[in-house]
């Protein structure tokens, strides 16, 4: 997933570099992209806050049982990694809107111009 956001913000820089006159076909299409991201999204901030407290449960019976500190570990590297994938797709999306607004500021500016 982080392969294909960063391919479409950078296709979507190159045409905003070139000018590009978006269709209304493309920024519907750019607009369902931005729904999919913001999906993926909501989805792995759920996991992230799963990981956490799934997290936390193991840290809280590793005080009980040192036997659960193993998990604990295991537990806090998957949570590291997967707030640092969570901060690249909410990072992403946000520039994604910013990009958007762009595009329709310049195709506003456009038609005003005709």
């Amino acid at each position: 997933m982080k392969k294909y956001i960063k391919e479409f913000i950078h296709d979507l820089e190159m045409k905003i570099q070139k000018n590009h006159k978006f269709s209304n076909e493309e920024l519907n299409f750019i607009r369902i992209k931005i729904t999919d991201f913001q999906h993926e999204r909501l989805i792995h901030l759920l996991v992230t806050l799963f990981y956490a407290i799934f997290t936390l449960f193991f840290l809280v019976l590793s005080r009980i049982e040192v036997i659960f500190f193993l998990p604990f570990l295991f537990e806090i590297i998957f949570l590291i990694f997967y707030i640092k994938h969570y901060f690249f797709l909410e990072n992403a999306v946000q520039y994604i809107y910013q990009l958007y607004d762009t595009i329709l500021l310049s195709s506003s500016t456009k038609k005003n111009k005709s």
